[in-house]
């Protein structure tokens, strides 16, 4: 953007998180020195002649901007520069970023801001934000040598037509671009900072007025409690027939009198001698269950973090940074679950699952995120990744990850094979014909419907959080919400998995990883959704950039909700077998 820049003034460091996420910070050239009150300080004037192309193709590219409502984001002591407008029912939000214009159609409707003034009025014309009236709001510390600490920093966006850019008044018309202008175009950006002492906001809660404004809290307040709600009482009913099931057959196996009764009985029974085959692509299912170990620690250890405090919005990148520190010292427990599995499975090619384990999953994220970084240096954009940044992230994979999850692997295939409380049988059992409930397909599709229907709620304000730029504070709903996940995959994956046996299909292995893993697929349709209905992108890297972080996201949500049932079904299986003999 062609916007006022600032002099020889260096740009702020950023952290891993940060650079990530595609946050810079650029030095800005308006200036407050504390208590000194400026009223229309002129800051730069942009000149465009239409009839030049590289100045038509600037002024385009704000016009553009200002269709599409793009935002300023200002930042002053760590704390967003805010504008606060009333809203529906009397309440105030407090918006962290402002737009750049906004713009009247050529029928005479106004769009976004541009209902803020009724002298936005003239048809098919952009009006430009170009001046900004601040107020700095400070709290005074007794005792201390910095004097006073800043609360608050709110602001109000207006435009002006400057009709001396040099000794501008801020008064009269404001400042109109026409969609058909030709000839000179004049922008004059000037700034208004006034300091009111605020007694009663604390410094510690100076964010309070943001997180407590966000649009319609109360009301997802209230949608997030019901989901719980209702997830709870799924997951109560899930657990009760499932043990209530297995009771009555065990009871019931347990007062046969004769072999020629057992004989005479059906379904998970009879499958006992092949309960513990080894499953179809072993390899494959070991290093999906090392992968979503790790991502299922990281993403608690994370979350319990920013439960605590320690993650939030006032640090700027550490959720992300501290994220992907877990996932590179984690790479012991992907490395030992991936060598139990495999071992446990009858496999041998060590060195081949010890490779994909490190590889593999990782291998392929970074991929996708090598792309999306080459779309976004095409497209010139702030948000790619320094090159020196690229090395650093391969760096701490290559020379960190990858020792830990072969240590973790060495110990793993050192250990015994899990031993299973009954022998396979040499032969495979025939499976029968499978009515249209129990083949695998229709199974995984309904077990993925109610672990989403926990998080969808939750899911809208994460997708606000990365694409609009809205703030996520409620890290302790979320936290509740992941724990309900678990539960919830777990105990719809063993209840699915119980009918499946009771068919004599005894395949339980992927289909225990694909029922709770199948959550991703509604998570990528729901995300589809979100781009059509909630996003207005235009242009083809935007969009490919929105899929193609979406599907990292689907891939990481695929590995740790498919891990969370396959231990717990092996504990569940060999209890019920141990039953039976």
């Amino acid at each position: 953007f062609d916007f006022c820049q600032a002099e020889g003034k260096k740009r702020p460091s950023e952290n891993l998180g940060q650079v990530l996420f595609g946050e810079r910070i650029e030095p800005s050239p308006y200036r407050f020195t504390f208590k000194k009150e400026e009223t229309c300080k002129p800051v730069c004037t942009k000149t465009y002649d239409t009839k030049k192309p590289e100045d038509k193709q600037k002024l385009d590219f704000l016009k553009k901007s200002m269709l599409l409502n793009y935002q300023h984001h200002w930042i002053v002591d760590n704390m967003p520069v805010t504008w606060c407008y009333d809203v529906e029912d009397g309440q105030r939000f407090c918006n962290p970023g402002f737009p750049i214009g906004c713009y009247i159609t050529e029928d005479g409707r106004p769009k976004d801001a541009c209902v803020i003034n009724s002298e936005f009025h003239e048809k098919d014309t952009f009006y430009i934000f170009n001046h900004v009236d601040i107020k700095i709001y400070y709290h005074a510390v007794e005792n201390e040598a910095l004097g006073a600490r800043l609360v608050a920093a709110k602001l109000e966006p207006k435009s002006y037509k400057h009709t001396h850019p040099d000794n501008p008044d801020c008064s009269g018309v404001p400042m109109d671009i026409s969609n058909k202008a030709n000839g000179e175009v004049k922008i004059a950006y000037t700034y208004s900072v006034t300091f009111h002492e605020e007694k009663n906001i604390r410094w510690a809660s100076r964010w309070d007025y943001i997180l407590e404004s966000m649009p319609h809290t109360h009301i997802q307040w209230f949608s997030i409690m019901n989901s719980l709600v209702i997830v709870l009482f799924l997951s109560g009913m899930v657990a009760m027939i499932m043990l209530r099931t297995l009771h009555k057959d065990i009871a019931r196996y347990n007062q046969m009198d004769s072999t020629e009764d057992a004989q005479e009985e059906f379904g998970w029974k009879l499958v006992h001698g092949d309960i513990f085959r080894p499953p179809r692509k072993g390899m494959l299912l070991s290093v999906f269950l090392g992968s979503g170990t790790q991502i299922l620690i990281m993403t608690f250890v994370t979350l319990f973090f920013a439960c605590l405090g320690f993650l939030s919005p006032a640090n700027r990148g550490a959720l992300m940074t501290c994220a992907v520190v877990l996932w590179v010292l984690l790479g012991t427990p992907a490395g030992y679950v991936a060598a139990r599995f495999y071992k446990s499975f009858g496999g041998e090619k060590w060195k081949t699952n010890v490779l994909l384990t490190s590889f593999l999953c990782p291998g392929i994220v970074f991929a996708d995120f090598f792309i999306m970084n080459l779309i976004l240096w095409g497209e010139g954009s702030s948000a790619a990744i320094p090159f020196g940044t690229l090395v650093a992230i391969l760096a701490l994979w290559f020379c960190i990850s990858v020792p830990l999850t072969f240590i973790g692997a060495y110990f793993g295939f050192k250990k015994n094979a899990i031993e299973h409380p009954v022998r396979t049988n040499q032969i495979p059992r025939q499976i029968p014909e499978q009515s249209f409930y129990t083949k695998p397909l229709p199974g995984i599709i309904m077990g993925g419907i109610l672990p989403f229907g926990c998080i969808f709620i939750q899911l809208f304000f994460i997708l606000n959080s990365i694409w609009s730029h809205q703030m996520y504070y409620m890290f302790g709903f979320l936290f509740l919400v992941f724990i309900i996940l678990v539960i919830t995959c777990s105990e719809a994956t063993i209840l699915l998995c119980y009918f499946h046996l009771c068919a004599e299909d005894y395949h339980w292995q992927w289909r225990s990883f694909l029922t709770s893993g199948f959550t991703a697929v509604y998570f990528l349709i729901y995300a589809i959704h979100y781009f059509f209905s909630k996003l207005q992108i235009t242009g083809t890297a935007s969009t490919i950039l929105y899929f193609g972080y979406t599907m990292i996201m689907v891939l990481i949500f695929f590995l740790f909700t498919g891990k969370y049932i396959k231990p717990w079904l092996n504990v569940e299986f060999n209890f019920s077998v141990a039953q039976v003999n």
